[in-house]
């Protein structure tokens, strides 16, 4: 079975490396051109482009997947299936059914919960407690196809985003060997998605990842979680962005405006009042700096009592 890899970020470089231990028989890898990243702003290729060259894979990366010169590209590559793992891109059906196989995907929820750009980020923000990756074939709609396999993965009261993708991204290596397996044996069942269960998670940008202190404190701290570490929650003090990691629940804070200081110690730390009791902060990122130790802020004069976040 040849198959074309389709993957961008970190969280697709398990799943390549995986198909790769296995001796899979890779035809080539499809992944988003090189671009300006980090304060350089220098060209850097993604993490799956990095992995297949260092694999020894022929890489395309096409400003757009479709067009009859790429499509001529990937045809010339005979693959019988395509696997794609946070490509990037929505593929169009005659992409789709290209190979003899079909074209299937790695997704990071229990679907058909959470269809859409950011499964891990919404799965902690709206506070469930288990979540976990999908393999299904891929149709035209975005996430609806039929579900080949499916694995569970537990949400800790104190898991981020960040913490939570790294995990499923093995996971999604291991689901994805499973499934190919059965598919190589053909006793795959694939079964529909149930239409009436389905929840979508929008993408997230840095608008979506500005802080609503009028939320619960509860709320606010799952929202924290769920934007670690990109593109990080965040907040104006004195008109700079700030970043916030790593909180916890202050049920017995002093009640004050939402978005308040209520406590800004250089033993105790940042204490945030919301709506409904306080959040106490352990890392922050103020805006032009590295990601910091809050009471390492607070001694620096970052922050102060009474001040207020907007």
């Amino acid at each position: 079975m040849r198959i074309l890899f389709w993957g961008t970020p970190d969280f697709a470089v398990p799943a390549l490396r995986a198909l790769a231990n296995d001796g899979v028989e890779i035809a080539g890898v499809v992944t988003q051109p090189d671009r300006p990243a980090g304060r350089g702003r220098r060209v850097k290729m993604s993490p799956v482009k990095e992995e297949a060259l260092a694999l020894g894979h022929e890489v395309l990366a096409p400003i757009r997947p479709q067009g009859q010169e790429f499509i001529e590209q990937i045809t010339e590559l005979r693959p019988d299936l395509s696997v794609v793992v946070a490509y990037g891109h929505i593929l169009k059906p005659e992409i789709l059914d290209l190979p003899s196989l079909g074209s299937i995907n790695v997704h990071a929820s229990l679907l058909p919960q959470l269809r859409g750009a950011a499964p891990v980020n919404w799965a902690i923000i709206r506070g469930h407690e288990q979540t976990g990756v999908t393999v299904m074939r891929m149709v035209e709609a975005m996430d609806a196809g039929p579900i080949i396999h499916q694995l569970s993965e537990p949400i800790s009261d104190e898991d981020s985003a960040s913490e939570l993708m790294s995990r499923l991204s093995e996971l999604g290596s291991l689901a994805l060997r499973e499934a190919l397996e059965s598919i190589k044996r053909g006793d795959t069942e694939e079964r529909e998605q149930l239409e009436d269960a389905v929840s979508y998670a929008p993408k997230i940008d840095r608008k979506s990842a500005r802080i609503d202190w009028t939320l619960s404190a509860n709320e606010a701290a799952l929202f924290i979680r769920g934007m670690d570490a990109t593109p990080g929650a965040w907040s104006e003090l004195a008109g700079m962005p700030i970043k916030f990691f790593r909180p916890s629940l202050v049920p017995e804070s002093e009640f004050s405006q939402p978005g308040a200081v209520v406590r800004a110690d250089p033993e105790q730390g940042l204490v945030i009042s919301t709506s409904s009791g306080g959040v106490s902060v352990s890392e922050v990122q103020p805006a032009g700096r590295q990601r910091m130790n809050t009471l390492d802020w607070i001694n620096g004069r970052g922050v102060k009592l009474g001040q207020h976040f907007e």
